[in-house]
């Protein structure tokens, strides 16, 4: 392939330091995770005490305060290892910034270094049965009354959803105002009239929880609202590019990891007297893979340096999470077609990142969204150039 330069050796230090974490705390339970439909708390607190929670976060608040690469790192690992249960991006990388550029000090004090210490576990909770992409049509309401916000709605799809602490939560403060009517609020997760409803059943992503809430006249004070009132939309947009890069970051790293198992098993694997490696068709296709995946890998690693600098937009984001989650999509079909029977066998990791790749092309906005917002620009450039 070809050697990457965006990371230097600390790093490489630190990607060896994820590894070893994973084959330790990971490795040896995340069979019984998919069976149990969540993972341990005290994976979380294992994490937190290895120093692989919130790393971005300033060291004021509990993190190590580096740069996102350290970030990616993480995200690259659980990917190449083929580890989906632990919803470790979800708490450090999308719930803590929003409290981290936000929220008010006391917000920060109180829940930001229990979350790099895995003490508190943060969840994200936009999506209704009746509003996914479509943020603006959600109908949770968070009616203010004195002191406090009374919130009435429901939420589905959550990620950390079963075992978390507390939840950042979309709803409508004045549902007249349209977009400019949403903001976040901070939800403990054992207010009264807060439920968990059932962890749902996925084709993939077993061993993380994804569940229903329910929200019925549960009463926060005024302070837990995060930012301004009616800002919620913009915050929600502004992040938007960091969780779709993640989602990139991890489909590339699925692919590479793919078609190294599938150069494994093909080269290994005989049939009609040689290896299916030696078959035409299967070089072909183990070629188009590895061309794909350098240059995505090559874009990608672009888009991670533009982050850093802070100067990614959301449709170079946008354009990544689509091509990215596509890519690995077509990759890892064709890689359980080289594995024949097997591939389609659970004990197999190919089978395994298959079932994964599907939610990729859905979550943090369906590819069909991602190219309306891309279509749009470059007509909306043309129109004003």
């Amino acid at each position: 392939m070809f050697r990457r330069t965006i990371y230097s050796s600390d790093h490489d230090i630190f990607r060896d330091s994820v590894d070893r974490f994973i084959a330790q705390h990971v490795a040896p339970h995340h069979a019984q995770w998919e069976k149990d439909g969540q993972v341990s708390r005290e994976l979380w607190l294992a994490a937190g005490a290895q120093g692989l929670l919130c790393v971005t976060l300033p060291e004021a608040y509990g993190g190590a305060g580096v740069d996102f690469l350290y970030a990616a790192v993480i995200q690259e690992q659980m990917s190449w290892h083929n580890y989906s249960g632990p919803g470790f991006a979800v708490h450090s990388d999308i719930v803590a910034p929003y409290l981290l550029h936000y929220g008010a000090e006391a917000l920060k004090a109180e829940w930001l270094p229990r979350m790099a210490r895995g003490e508190a576990i943060g969840a994200i909770a936009m999506t209704e049965p009746a509003a996914g992409s479509d943020v603006k049509a959600m109908r949770t309401t968070a009616v203010r009354e004195g002191d406090e916000y009374v919130i009435n709605g429901q939420k589905v799809f959550i990620t950390n959803g079963q075992i978390c602490d507390f939840i950042v939560l979309a709803a409508k403060t004045d549902p007249a105002a349209g977009a400019r009517g949403v903001s976040l609020i901070l939800v403990e997760a054992d207010r009264p009239g807060f439920a968990r409803g059932r962890n749902l059943e996925k084709v993939g992503y077993k061993a993380q929880d994804t569940s229903e809430l329910f929200f019925q006249n549960v009463r926060v004070p005024a302070t837990n609202l995060i930012g301004r009132e009616g800002r919620g939309f913009a915050q929600l947009m502004d992040q938007l590019p960091q969780e779709r890069l993640l989602q990139a970051i991890r489909s590339a790293s699925s692919v590479e990891a793919a078609l190294d198992w599938t150069l494994d098993y093909t080269c290994g694997r005989a049939a009609f007297g040689r290896t299916i490696a030696d078959f035409q068709n299967t070089r072909f296709k183990l070629a188009e893979i590895a061309s794909r995946a350098a240059m995505l890998r090559v874009f990608l690693d672009r888009c991670v340096q533009m982050h850093v600098a802070g100067e990614l937009s959301d449709i170079d984001a946008a354009m990544a999470k689509m091509l990215a989650s596509e890519i690995q999509s077509e990759a890892l079909d064709t890689c359980l077609q080289l594995h024949g029977g097997y591939g389609y066998m659970w004990e197999y990791p190919i089978a395994r990142a298959w079932a994964d790749a599907r939610m990729m092309r859905i979550a943090g906005g369906a590819g069909e969204i991602m190219r309306e917002l891309i279509g749009r620009d470059l007509v909306a450039r043309r129109r004003t150039a």
